[in-house]
């Protein structure tokens, strides 16, 4: 594993997410921002926070498994929310935990979360994009 996950003494345990990573690996993988499209490009979930969340982690796997990756080699994580506010974390958690369970791996790496006023498409409710080391 080219990634160790660490949750400092003296910084707050956060259930969601580690709050380091280090990385020993030698190649960087950065995927694009991912939003809530299937592969023909159709948006999934329109309106459902917890199903966008869902599917964006899933293409971040698919992505991940392309070049040769899992959730386990993400060093870092950004999510941008539209009209973001903290009444809609169980919302987001439960759309990671439905995607956790479809790429077999909680993706709990040191994240950022940014409230955004708009995506690039209106129906599009959630953005997702991944810094992640692999061993060559």
């Amino acid at each position: 594993m080219a990634i160790t996950l660490v949750n400092p003494s003296g910084l707050p345990e956060i259930g969601a997410y580690r709050q380091v990573s280090v990385a020993t690996g030698s190649k960087l993988v950065f995927i694009a921002g991912q939003v809530a499209w299937d592969a023909d490009g159709a948006t999934v979930g329109a309106g459902d926070l917890a199903a966008q969340v869902e599917q964006c982690y899933v293409n971040i796997g698919t992505a991940l498994t392309a070049v040769g990756g899992t959730f386990e080699d993400v060093a870092k994580l950004t999510v941008y929310v539209v009209d973001w506010t903290p009444e809609k974390m169980p919302l987001f958690l439960e759309g990671v935990a439905r995607a956790a369970a479809r790429v077999g791996t909680a993706p709990v790496p040191p994240g950022t979360l940014v409230g955004v006023a708009a995506l690039d498409v209106p129906d599009h409710l959630v953005e997702v994009e991944a810094t992640a080391v692999l061993d060559s």
